[in-house]
Parts: C-alpha cells; sequence; structure tokens
C-alpha cells in the first residue's frame, strides 16, 4: 500500500504540521478481505519516541481518507535529530492491533530524507508526498 502524507515546517513558531491525507491499496489485514486502519505518529528525538498522535479508525477500508493534522512542537536546534515515524495500523477487536507498514524508519529510507530536506526547503509551505508502505 501507499500513504499520502504533507510535512510543513514553521521556522517561527518552531512547529511541524503533519497532515495524513489518505492511503491507497492497503493490505487487508481482515478474514473478511478488508482492514480498518488508522494512523499513529511518532515524534522522535535521538531515536526516542517523545510524542503520539493518532487518527480515528476507519473501519472496513483499503482506501481510507484521513484528512488529519498534527502539530509537533519542535526547537530548531534539536530539528537534525528529529525524526517522525508513520506506522499505518489495522484496529483489531478481539486480538493485538497488526502494522500494515510503516514510513520514516528504515535505514534506506531515501524518499523519506528526500520529503524531510523538501520540507525543510520550504517552509511554511505544505509539501505532499506518496511514500510506500
Amino acid at each position: 500500500g501507499e500513504l499520502l502524507l504533507s510535512l510543513c515546517y514553521n521556522p517561527s513558531a518552531n512547529s511541524i504540521v503533519v497532515n495524513i491525507i489518505k492511503a491507497r491499496n492497503l493490505k487487508a489485514m481482515d478474514i473478511g478481505g478488508t482492514s480498518d486502519p488508522y494512523v499513529k505518529v511518532w515524534l522522535m528525538y535521538k531515536d526516542k519516541r517523545v510524542e503520539k498522535k493518532k487518527t480515528v479508525v476507519m473501519k472496513r477500508c483499503l482506501n481510507p481518507v484521513f484528512n488529519e493534522s498534527f502539530a509537533f512542537d519542535i526547537p530548531t536546534e534539536r530539528l537534525r535529530e528529529t525524526t517522525i515515524v508513520i506506522t499505518v495500523m489495522d484496529k483489531d477487536r478481539l486480538s493485538r492491533n497488526d502494522v500494515i507498514g510503516k514510513v520514516g524508519d528504515t535505514p534506506e529510507g531515501l524518499p523519506e530524507v528526500k520529503h524531510w530536506k523538501d520540507m525543510i526547503a520550504r517552509p511554511r509551505q505544505a509539501v505532499a508526498q506518496w511514500h510506500q508502505l
């Protein structure tokens, strides 16, 4: 599957807004051939989890539209060692929630690095990009 998200860096407010826009072609994780996806967004500093936000759950949907924005306060001096890890999850009532896919935690994450650099190069603009899960 894929996830469309935008990043917007505001240097004067020392903040980054992550907008989880939509996903497409998600893996069916449930017996009925669908998933109940939601998205977790972790703010990481020096590989430690700092803050977590999550979207609402979209019931029985493999191409969900979320359109949810989350703001994180990040002082400029911490920006170099800050990362954002985004996990698309499948909500299960009876068992543990399953991971459908992740963005931002792979060592070979070149599309993620490019997206982050584009965000810093274009402050106060929402920079959108599709990511493979």
